[in-house]
Formats: C-alpha cells, structure tokens, sequence
C-alpha cells in the first residue's frame, strides 16, 4: 500500500493554518493548498499546474505530491525516476510520507531494483521520525526479517508505537508477536516503546 504524504480532505484547512500561524509565505501555501483541492477533484491538471513550480523552488510537500503524481500516473505520464527524484528532494526536507513511499518503491521494485534492506532503511526514517504506518511496517519487517533481522523485541516496540497511534491491525499483530516472547522480552518491547522520543525531523 502507498503511504500518501498528507491526509485527504484535512490538508487544505491545515496548510493555510500553518501559514497564518507561522507567516509564512501565504502565495506559496495559498498555491499548494488549491493544487490539493484540484487533486481532490480529481483534477490532476490543475494540481500540477500549482504544485510543479513550487516544487522546483523547494517547496517539501509541493515535491511530495509531484513525485506520488508521477508514481501514480496521475495527470503526468507514469514515471518512476521522476518519482523517486521529487521524493528524495521532500524526503531530504524531512517528509514523511516521501521517505515511506521510497521505501514501498524498493519494496516493490518500482523503477529501483528491489531490496528490502533499502526498504527498511527508508521505513525507519519514517517511523523514527513518528509516522504510526512506517512503525507498523518496520514492526511487519523485524517479525519477518525482511530488510532488518528477525527481532521479536524491536518488532513489539515499533508495534506498540503504532498501535498507539491508532494504526489499524498494530495492536493484533503486537499481540500475535508476543506469543512468541518470553516475559522477559515483552518487558523490555514495552519499556523500549516506553522511552522512544522522535528524531528530529529530516535526520
């Protein structure tokens, strides 16, 4: 599943609140938040009309959606190089959503070679940095060993966070994890979780 780098129908209010709180550049916003609302319906076009020179002036979330744009093939022909460029630029400004969906694209194989260790480095960014579905995945990895190694207390951590975030099936999938744990174990999944803090932002 693709990670989409903001929260349909809340964006738009939440952009243009960023911008009156922090002044910040309300052209700039004012352009990506009607791109969102021509995304919305379905207007791909207008969205990349917005959002494209944004974008090429370093605008994170601008970027973001351009390259999902071009991964799905919305409005622009599908193209995953140009896809992973946009999302290594947003993903460098400490966009979430970019670094998880770079991490899918290598799980899948999307225009990269498929390598789950790539993968799971990209997941980490973005749980560390406080995504719940890239600590639900990084959890997923670790109880597999895909890209990470088989770890039962860091797969109970990362879980846990998720579950705490509200992350569907994080809370069941902990659960199953931890029948395969000591008590021991589970004690130190739960104190682990316990003592996180997120990185800063981009790290």
């Amino acid at each position: 599943m693709l990670f989409r780098s903001r929260e349909s129908g809340l964006m738009k209010r939440l952009v243009l609140t960023i911008a009156i709180l922090l002044g910040l550049a309300a052209p700039a916003w004012a352009g990506f938040a009607e791109g969102v609302a021509a995304y919305e319906r379905s207007d791909y076009a207008t969205a990349l009309r917005e959002w494209r020179p944004l974008a090429e002036q370093g605008h994170a979330l601008a970027q973001s959606e351009l390259g999902y744009a071009y991964e799905k093939g919305q409005g622009v022909p599908q193209d995953y190089a140009m896809a992973m460029m946009w999302y290594l630029k947003a993903a460098a400004q400490g966009i979430l959503g970019a670094q998880f969906n770079i991490g899918t694209m290598y799980h899948k194989g999307l225009g990269v070679p498929h390598d789950e260790a790539e993968a799971a480095k990209w997941y980490r960014k973005a749980a560390e940095n406080g995504m719940g579905h890239a600590q639900y995945t990084l959890g997923l990895s670790h109880v597999l060993g895909k890209g990470v190694p088989q770890d039962f207390v860091s797969a109970y951590m990362w879980l846990n966070l998720a579950a705490a975030q509200g992350e569907k099936r994080a809370s069941s999938d902990r659960d199953m994890v931890a029948k395969l744990m000591t008590p021991a174990q589970i004690a130190e999944g739960q104190r682990l979780a316990r003592e996180w803090k997120p990185k800063k932002v981009g790290k």
